[in-house]
């Protein structure tokens, strides 16, 4: 774990160093999730899959790493035979977002990673070293803890905005201190307007993946409560 937190301040890092080469124009650009790019990168994989029997062309991860993380496209692997370069709005080209896959191993499909969260979490990761241990506030779910943030020196508690959304969401941290970001109330918001039916026990994230250019990063799995149809944090 501590080798994923690591990977990714280094990612956060690169990003704003490359972010000070771009002019502001193209930094604009570098931030706007496009279709279009998409579906370019998607056809690019679904190539090189094809030429390859089979294989992805992705960066080789750890076991442990978190699922919609776990599968990052290498984009050296498929450019300039497969796609002239990377999106601009792709980590590669200092953009703000890592270009993924989910459902790998059935329908390999292409999607986005905000990696503006993870600035979020590694300040917040900094804070908490700085502070000598994570000040908990409340329980909400086995192993699952709001923080007091008033304790790492924060005026107001840090949010990201949901890519599903554009509602503000908050952090949750684990009894082993890791950091989260909160995906519930998109998941409650998602779960009133879908006919899909999950069942409790099931992680319910692919409801936000499936219609939606993003995946949940930096997220637990939840679940429904089998009462109230209401998303919780899945117990292991």
């Amino acid at each position: 774990m501590k080798r994923i937190m690591l990977f990714s301040t280094l990612m956060i890092t690169a990003v704003i160093l490359a972010g000070c080469m771009y002019p502001k124009e193209e930094l604009t650009q570098n931030q706007v999730p496009y279709k279009d790019q998409i579906k370019a990168v998607q056809s690019a994989v679904d190539d090189f899959q094809k030429d390859n029997g089979g294989i992805l062309p992705i960066k080789t991860k750890e076991a442990e790493t978190p699922i919609y993380q776990k599968y990052p496209i290498d984009f050296k692997k498929i450019a300039p035979k497969y796609i002239a370069e990377p999106p601009g709005n792709a980590y590669e080209s200092g953009g703000i977002f890592q270009y993924v896959l989910v459902n790998e191993e059935t329908n390999p499909t292409v999607k986005l990673l905000d990696l503006r969260m993870a600035e979020t979490i590694r300040d917040i990761n900094l804070r908490i070293r700085t502070n000598g241990y994570p000040p908990y506030k409340s329980q909400l779910a086995k192993n699952v803890y709001s923080l007091d943030y008033s304790k790492l020196g924060f005026k107001k508690a840090p949010y990201v905005v949901s890519p599903f959304t554009n509602q503000n969401l908050s952090f949750v941290i684990t009894g082993d201190a890791e950091v989260y970001v909160d995906y519930r109330p998109d998941l409650y918001q998602v779960l009133k307007k879908t006919s899909k039916e999950p069942k409790p026990g099931e992680d319910i994230r692919s409801i936000l993946v499936d219609d939606s250019m993003f995946v949940p990063a930096y997220s637990l799995p939840y679940t429904i409560d089998s009462k109230t149809k209401e998303p919780i944090f899945l117990e292991k």
